[in-house]
């Protein structure tokens, strides 16, 4: 497809590469020369500088022969008024990122009234994250799917505990709970398991269960921890704003530590159940005096990487229980421990996740495209939904007796409501709608390319 993104910045730098790698066709729009020349450098993409609110901008950029238009500039009325101009030269589909918590409100009738297809907000979708987190702390991870009745959960295996030295077969014969290793990440390399795979202690694994069995699957393995109670937030950012209203309505106690005196009068004045400190959050003497030690988590939301990423190795060095750290820049997880590597949330990461998700469902007929994506394990694996209809092969037939192309596991299969962790002896029928977990990432646009070959019969 021809995509025009508008916006050049983090966000925008994520996203483009993102459809790069899908093999789209893309334009990208900014004033700022040397952001576009580093973009061209190392993307195979145009960039026109420019002012992408301007109609003889779009016009060179041809936005009213593109597919789409992504606008994600700082600025959210300069996205919205983006969209309106590509909507009147003619794209019929537009993306706006919309940050503000103002308009948070008013987003439904924003996309109603300007004929948005889809709003982003990074920073909202950043704090929903995190307090998901936070309501099973024991999750490194968590990602939804079917509407929010399944996910898939990062986990540690401890040495010693239950599952070290567990072999698949016995899992639900040992913990009593319907779930499925989906994948593990040992030593650095991905495996997708089947039922002979032997856990140890010290993988990360990816396990898919109904939203309503996350709890007793924690009480069945021994790593339930205590609820968490209280929270320390360094940065008053807009992250900070959202993840304090999210927290408010489930009763946690919440701190917000910034620097800026004007922001924390704001900060105040929106926040009446958070306590808001002006003092410098990076300091470990105010991080004492504040009530660090007693804290059950600490998110580190500042707008420097450095800052957030040293905070939280001072956090763990005193043991707070829950840690999320804050990073756009993912180089720097490469240097990372693996204790702080393991609490890090990248917003720019889930924003291109979520468009890209968009863009797959375009690329299909209605009923066929991706509902969900997730990326797991440093992107290099995906976890995408699909719905099952009329035109999905192997309908009704035993998955055991499927040709499912290496590499790749159904996860979770959601009917009538109702969430299923499939067996060799489980079928797709109509209605159905299906999660798979592969390493095989970007090759899987449409259910039936999971398969290794058509029904008889049928024509690939």
């Amino acid at each position: 497809m021809r995509i025009v993104v508008i916006g050049d910045g983090k966000i925008g730098f994520t996203v483009t590469q993102a459809l790069v790698r899908e093999g789209h066709d893309l334009v990208v729009i900014d004033n700022q020369a040397a952001a576009l020349k580093q973009t061209e450098d190392s993307l195979d993409v145009q960039v026109i500088e420019g002012n992408g609110a301007s109609v003889s901008v779009q016009k060179q950029a041809d936005v009213a022969a593109a597919d789409l238009m992504i606008a994600v500039t700082e600025a959210d009325e300069t996205n919205l008024l983006c969209c309106m101009i590509a909507r009147q030269l003619g794209c019929p589909n537009t993306i706006a990122r919309i940050r503000s918590p103002e308009y948070n409100e008013d987003v439904y009738l924003l996309k109603e009234g300007l004929g948005l297809s889809m709003v982003v907000n990074p920073e909202r979708s950043t704090a929903k994250q995190i307090s998901s987190l936070l309501q099973y702390p024991s999750f490194l991870k968590r990602e939804k799917f079917a509407k929010g009745r399944a996910e898939i959960v990062e986990m540690l295996i401890p040495e010693g505990g239950k599952l070290d030295g567990m072999i698949l077969s016995d899992l639900y014969k040992s913990l009593k709970v319907h779930v499925l290793v989906c994948a593990v990440v040992r030593d650095n390399e991905v495996t997708i398991p089947d039922g002979r795979f032997v856990l140890e202690a010290g993988d990360h694994i990816y396990v898919t269960a109904a939203t309503g069995d996350l709890l007793s699957l924690l009480k069945s393995t021994g790593y339930e921890t205590p609820r968490v109670r209280s929270v320390l937030m360094i940065g008053g950012s807009r992250i900070a704003v959202y993840l304090s209203q999210f927290l408010a309505q489930t009763g946690v106690d919440v701190k917000i530590i910034d620097s800026n005196l004007e922001r924390c009068n704001l900060l105040s004045e929106m926040l009446h159940k958070a306590e808001v400190i002006h003092a410098d959050g990076t300091s470990f003497a105010v991080l004492r005096q504040e009530g660090i030690e007693e804290m059950d988590a600490v998110i580190c939301l500042m707008n420097i990487d450095e800052q957030n990423i040293i905070t939280s190795m001072f956090a763990h060095s005193i043991n707070v229980p829950k840690i999320v750290c804050k990073m756009n820049r993912t180089e720097y997880a490469a240097i990372l421990s693996d204790d702080i590597k393991e609490c890090v949330i990248t917003p720019r990461i889930l924003t291109a996740n979520d468009i890209l998700r968009y863009v797959r469902a375009m690329e299909n007929r209605p009923g066929e495209g991706v509902i969900t994506l997730h990326k797991l394990v440093d992107e290099r694996v995906e976890a995408l939904e699909f719905e099952v209809n009329a035109s999905t092969w192997y309908l009704n037939t035993p998955l055991k007796s499927i040709p499912i192309k290496e590499d790749l596991r159904i996860a979770i299969i959601t009917r009538r409501g109702n969430t299923i962790v499939p067996s060799g002896e489980d079928c797709l029928k109509t209605g159905d709608s299906c999660v798979i977990v592969t390493t095989s990432a970007g090759e899987f646009n449409t259910l039936n390319d999971i398969f290794d070959s058509a029904p008889k019969g049928v024509r690939a």
